[in-house]
């Protein structure tokens, strides 16, 4: 009978072969540059591998190097992370470029507390580019590696417990190997993406289905264990198109912070208890920037679903009537000619009010 951590390794055998066969062709996975692997490894994290692709591609593009991103304004990168989402994603990785050229020599650094220390570095973070990029045998636990371990091991708690997380990290990192701890973390990940899913898994090609423990006992259709979700809230959201006496439109940059911070955005927010959306546009556009405002017909519906909310954006064609515009609860306002809109950075529920915004010739440019 083999003993516990033979019969581990035996299993991380079987991962890997199959991985050899069967791994995506991804771009990050043909270099070991830290850079790279933590570009992607942050555009990876609540986005799907066919979506951040051509992020990825355009972004090392545009920013071949951690200097190259370090010097580069917030706002050009928001830019090429728009529709992507997650946007603290962007303004993180930003702001840790900014760090590790400041103050770390400009090298992505290969220490545990080195890079925990960057902004929006996590566990999962640190442990893909110590692994992948220096080859340190560090586990990588996203959620397609929590749900692999938690079949195989019939895990029958709440994957949200911290014991749990802690039994998961521990049983990972008794698979790693010496030689190639990055590839065994990627085998992992790739084995919960493509087989081991959350829904339906491929029990059937699965190189350790029969050592699976959820599998024998058939439950790989009820784990892991999540905690039940609460319902969703619906919000209702104002948005003011302003325009001025020349035709120009009012726009404001949202604080750093929060949600969808540093992105631009027509003035407006959230409708409160027993308020008329009207009534919600003056109040938010005088909280915002300080002015008066005439609101008009309505110009369009947008709904949107966020992680743990929905919203219906509602715009509203508006004048400005008198005050001076001033960043009271925003960064920055400006008055902008309506084909310059596509040069700043939208959330994608303004991006659709630009697409009923501008004219035909100019949308396409956009």
């Amino acid at each position: 009978m083999l003993k516990a951590e033979e019969y581990l390794q035996d299993l991380g055998g079987c991962i890997l072969t199959w991985y050899a066969l069967s791994q995506r062709n991804l771009p990050w996975r043909k270099t070991r540059n830290p850079y790279y692997i933590w570009v992607s490894e942050v555009m990876l994290q609540q986005t799907q591998v066919e979506t951040v692709i051509p992020y990825y591609k355009r972004f090392l593009s545009r920013f071949p190097t951690v200097q190259a991103l370090a010097s580069a304004p917030l706002d050009d990168v928001l830019k090429l992370w728009e529709n992507m989402g997650y946007y603290a994603r962007a303004r993180h990785l930003h702001a840790a470029a900014k760090e590790i050229v400041g103050r770390l020599g400009g090298k992505v650094p290969n220490t545990w507390d080195d890079l925990m220390g960057l902004p929006g570095v996590g566990d999962y973070t640190a442990g893909a580019i110590l692994s992948i990029a220096f080859a340190q045998p560090v586990p990588a636990i996203d959620a397609n590696v929590r749900r692999v371990i938690a079949r195989l091991f019939a895990i029958d708690q709440p994957l949200e417990k911290g014991r749990i997380q802690r039994r998961i990290a521990e049983l990972t990192g008794r698979f790693l190997t010496k030689n190639d701890p990055g590839l065994f973390n990627q085998a992992l990940m790739d084995l919960g993406a493509s087989v081991c899913t959350p829904r339906k898994p491929d029990c059937a090609v699965c190189p350790v289905s029969r050592s699976c423990a959820a599998n024998q006992r058939n439950l790989q259709d009820t784990l892991p264990v999540t905690k039940r979700r609460a319902p969703v809230p619906h919000n209702h959201v104002t948005a003011g198109i302003i325009t001025d006496t020349r035709g120009r439109i009012l726009v404001v940059r949202r604080p750093d912070k929060g949600l969808l911070g540093g992105l631009w955005k027509f003035p407006g927010g959230l409708q409160e208890a027993e308020e008329t959306l009207g009534g919600c546009l003056r109040r938010k556009v005088q909280e915002e920037v300080g002015i008066q405002i005439r609101v008009g017909k309505p110009m369009t519906s947008v709904n949107h679903a966020y992680t743990h909310f929905r919203i219906t954006l509602h715009a509203f064609q508006c004048t400005y009537q008198s005050g001076k515009a001033t960043p009271i609860g925003c960064t920055d306002w400006r008055w902008i000619e309506v084909q310059n809109i596509k040069d700043l950075a939208f959330s994608k529920a303004d991006r659709k009010i630009i697409e009923v915004l501008m004219p035909e010739g100019r949308r396409a440019a956009a």
